[in-house]
């Protein structure tokens, strides 16, 4: 199938594999990978699907599930029999978010309505946390749900056992929050304890002490024993002390936005190296939000997380007159049972596509490995004046070394790394 394949715009030490369509809806965002089959969340089409990948050159659409009316299903996690699929306010389907810098800026609980309602206010989207068992990889049956008064979750952080972590947009805040799941019966997921960063609880009377333009909310946290790491998007990295479940605490704040743009992804901690990798999403075309950084930290004292570098920007080519969004979105999060490593670092990069870094040296890290797929054939993304190219989205790398990459309009990409 190999002659079939997309030509990518630019290759360096990888090589594409395979590419999936996913059954006609080749709009993805995050992407799960377990026994051989892909579990991808829709950005527009209104659900999740699930594709055969056992033989990555040649995948196969395998189901779809189809979303709640009015609901987004963008974001998912899977761990052995179990699948968690977020449930929430189709944002991009909303009026007032056809403006893409109506959700990257300011406080999407007051665009909404959400931050001033009380719960219980009736909704046109489901809102909350839906668990499938996935025992039959192709056939997901839902078994639990735990729902949310509010706009609804918007990622979670989930590895098996008895908690999962979320970050959720309740009604009385002005932007999502940290939130642990008790896991323990998965047909009754509940609730167990939240964080918040004072100033959200708009309910309870706090007022913010930052800009109204500025996104002061939880995009997810990825946990490591009793630490949370908190990418909470203009506010940066927040850690939390999570040992009691129930009650998680601050241990520290820290905030680079300004000077730099802000948008903080995703906080990955490296634990064998004390070291935490911390994305800053690139959210508007053309760089309108700035130059967006990955950064490595020193976080051999939690307390006083100190960065000691960034990776390098791609510069092959003139990215920012490309079109749509050049800057990092996301990183392979090192999830048990995948692709671990404390030295390559996989990052999509938008209309870059997909870099891979080696940070043996955290002082200077180097990239080691490139991929840009073509622009997409058609647009799935309606929103007004979207540009027609590459928006390389979420990267999952498997126990293998393959890597599945999606996009908002291309569909999926499996790639292999040749550089070592």
């Amino acid at each position: 199938m190999s002659g079939d394949l997309p030509k990518p715009d630019y290759a360096r030490n990888m090589r594409l594999l395979g590419y999936s369509d996913q059954g006609g809806r080749p709009d993805g965002v995050q992407i799960m990978v377990q026994n051989g089959f892909a579990y991808i969340g829709h950005m527009f089409s209104k659900g999740f699907s699930i594709v055969d990948v056992r033989d990555p050159r040649n995948p196969r659409a395998a189901n779809y599930v189809a979303a709640p009316p009015g609901t987004w299903n963008i974001h998912l996690q899977v761990h052995d029999n179990l699948l968690l699929v977020v449930n929430a306010k189709d944002m991009f389907a909303a009026a007032e978010f056809a403006d893409e810098h109506a959700y990257y800026r300011g406080q999407v609980g007051k665009v909404v309505g959400t931050a001033e309602a009380k719960p219980g206010a009736g909704r046109d989207w489901t809102a909350g946390l839906a668990v499938y068992d996935i025992s039959k990889p192709e056939a997901p049956r839902r078994i639990g749900f735990m729902a949310v008064d509010g706009g609804g979750i918007h990622r979670i952080w989930f590895t098996g056992g008895r908690w999962a972590y979320v970050s959720a947009l309740l009604d009385g805040f002005t932007d999502y929050i940290f939130m642990t799941v008790d896991m323990s019966d998965p047909a009754r997921p509940r609730e167990a304890g939240r964080y918040w960063l004072p100033g959200m609880n708009q309910a309870s009377g706090e007022k913010p002490d930052w800009p109204q333009s500025r996104r002061y909310g939880l995009h997810h946290a990825i946990v490591n024993g009793d630490t949370a790491y908190g990418a909470w998007r203009d506010a940066g990295l927040v850690m939390m002390d999570v040992k009691d479940r129930g009650r998680p605490i601050l241990i520290t704040h820290r905030n680079w936005s300004p000077p730099f743009g802000g948008g903080t992804h995703n906080c990955l901690p490296l634990p064998d190296r004390n070291l935490l990798v911390v994305l800053d999403e690139a959210v508007l075309d053309h760089q309108e939000d700035g130059l967006k950084h990955i950064w490595v930290f020193d976080i051999r004292k939690p307390a006083n997380p100190i960065s000691i570098s960034t990776f390098p920007v791609p510069m092959e080519a003139d990215y920012v007159a490309k079109g749509g969004h050049f800057g990092p979105h996301n990183i392979h999060e090192n999830r048990p049972g995948s692709f671990v490593s404390s030295e390559l670092i996989f990052a999509t990069y938008q209309n870059a596509g997909v870099r891979i870094f080696d940070i043996r040296n955290p002082y200077r890290p180097l990239e080691v490995g490139a991929l840009v797929p073509p622009a997409p054939r058609r647009l799935v993304d309606h929103r007004p004046n979207r540009p027609c190219v590459v928006q390389s989205t979420d990267v999952f790398v498997d126990r293998s070394g393959i890597l599945y990459c999606t996009d908002y309009n291309a569909g999926l990409y499996i790639m292999e790394y040749n550089g070592r």
